[in-house]
């Protein structure tokens, strides 16, 4: 056809932060409370069920390097599970809520609630579905030894001690949702299911095997070792972990996504592409 001018393949990045903020308006007004933490515990259950995959992909793989692909690799599963499925993860709020203040500043109060939603829903989700799994579930010895190695690596902060460790794994945090929160930019710039998952799978791979902190994923790989009966406990998991490498998943993904994106792009925003 003469004139016609073809589709972009890809959502130009302007359009992305516009479809972020109209994402997450929906999800803030659209969602009641209770919807949301539905929706959040089913969160959990598929980054939980993405710590499985990554854990059994990646066990008893040799050298180091390919044990890593594979274990970020599956894991990306779990997160464009939570994509395709709309379902709500924390560190993906972290990325489209500060788009909605940005927008409109009077929305904190609605925005805080669904935060604290996600982080919440997440954490039941991933306690739910890891104990399920490991009622239905016998592993074999090397299965549980790759899940208790990738564990020891989550708590080596806390085995060094001390404020200047803690707030190490709040910068690991940091640059872990740096990259999540690039995930889910890439997410939004796909028009195909393969267009999407394909930068998904890079950023959320790389992330993984920096040894990067992801306080959704250290949820899961905590229920699964803690339902399995291998040592770790809720306290240490929460104070050495989860908690401070959220803090810095928040900070990451607005200071290092959101924020330059939305300061660089607003004008653009209206563009076509």
């Amino acid at each position: 056809m003469s004139g016609a001018t073809a589709t972009p393949r890809f959502l130009a990045a302007p359009r992305v932060m516009a479809a972020m903020s109209e994402f997450g308006r929906g999800r803030v007004v659209e969602l009641t409370p209770v919807r949301a933490l539905v929706l959040a515990v089913l969160g959990g259950g598929f980054i939980t069920v993405g710590a499985l995959f990554s854990v059994l992909l990646s066990s008893g793989v040799e050298p180091a390097g390919p044990s890593k692909l594979l274990e970020g690799l599956a894991f990306s599963a779990g997160f464009f599970f939570v994509v395709l499925s709309e379902a709500v993860l924390f560190t993906e709020a972290n990325v489209v809520l500060p788009t909605v203040l940005l927008d409109d500043r009077r929305r904190w109060p609605i925005v805080l609630r669904f935060w604290s939603l996600a982080w919440l829903g997440n954490l039941a989700g991933a306690w739910l579905f890891g104990t399920l799994v490991a009622v239905a579930q016998v592993y074999p010895p090397e299965v549980l030894a790759t899940l208790d190695e990738i564990v020891a690596g989550k708590l080596a902060f806390a085995d060094a001690g001390g404020p200047a460790n803690w707030w190490r794994l709040v910068l690991s945090g940091v640059l872990a949702n740096w990259l999540v929160g690039m995930a889910a930019f890439f997410a939004f710039m796909g028009r195909t299911i393969v267009g999407k998952y394909i930068p998904v799978a890079l950023a959320v791979t790389l992330f993984v095997s920096a040894g990067l902190q992801h306080s959704p994923a250290n949820m899961a790989f905590f229920s699964l070792h803690i339902a399995y009966g291998r040592g770790s406990d809720w306290l240490t998991a929460l104070g050495w972990n989860i908690i401070p490498a959220g803090i810095g998943n928040m900070v990451g993904a607005a200071l290092l996504v959101t924020v330059p994106y939305w300061f660089v792009f607003q004008h653009r925003r209206g563009e076509a592409g």
